[in-house]
């Protein structure tokens, strides 16, 4: 391990320490770049059940939603649809029963999730933990902009730190 790598790794350690006991800033890029939320949505589940007169549906059981290299796996997912007009978008997916979010090699992991589309946003809660190769996170809940990758974790926030790496 290198002098500078030391200071960068304690310099770390101390603005957590220091920073809102609370939060913490990290960044999460789920891969290293912006996410393309362009690119059409795999879903399998063990049913669905569809509600046209509030524009939501409902997948149960086993849940897996793939876009592109973003992987979210829930026992239970519901899909928010827009107001009125023809041709409904999704505005918002709710996940529950145990949520994991992967891309690439980093993961995100906990009890419930919302995803808001047009923000581009990834709400988490409920025990939250983050990996990106040796290094971890954990919270009670995190937000991340998916699209620039900048989160933030809230409760008593935990990490582990990785002298080796670079």
């Amino acid at each position: 391990m290198t002098f500078r790598h030391l200071i960068r790794t304690a310099a770390l350690a101390i603005a957590l320490a220091i920073c809102h006991p609370a939060t913490a800033q990290v960044g999460i890029g789920f891969g290293g770049v912006a996410h393309d939320a362009d690119q059409p949505v795999e879903v399998t589940a063990d049913s669905l059940s569809i509600d046209q007169t509030n524009g939501r549906a409902v997948f149960e059981g086993n849940v897996i939603i793939v876009q592109g290299d973003l992987r979210m796996a829930a026992g239970r997912v519901e899909v928010v649809y827009s107001e009125g007009g023809e041709g409904r978008a999704v505005e918002e997916v709710i996940a529950s029963g145990g949520v994991l979010v992967t891309r690439g090699t980093d993961a995100a992991e906990g009890a419930e999730a919302r995803y808001e589309i047009t923000a581009a946003l990834l709400t988490m809660s409920g025990d939250v933990m983050v990996t990106q190769g040796a290094t971890a996170f954990a919270g009670d809940s995190m937000i991340i902009n998916m699209t620039t990758g900048n989160g933030t974790l809230d409760g008593r926030v935990r990490t582990v730190l990785d002298p080796g790496a670079d």
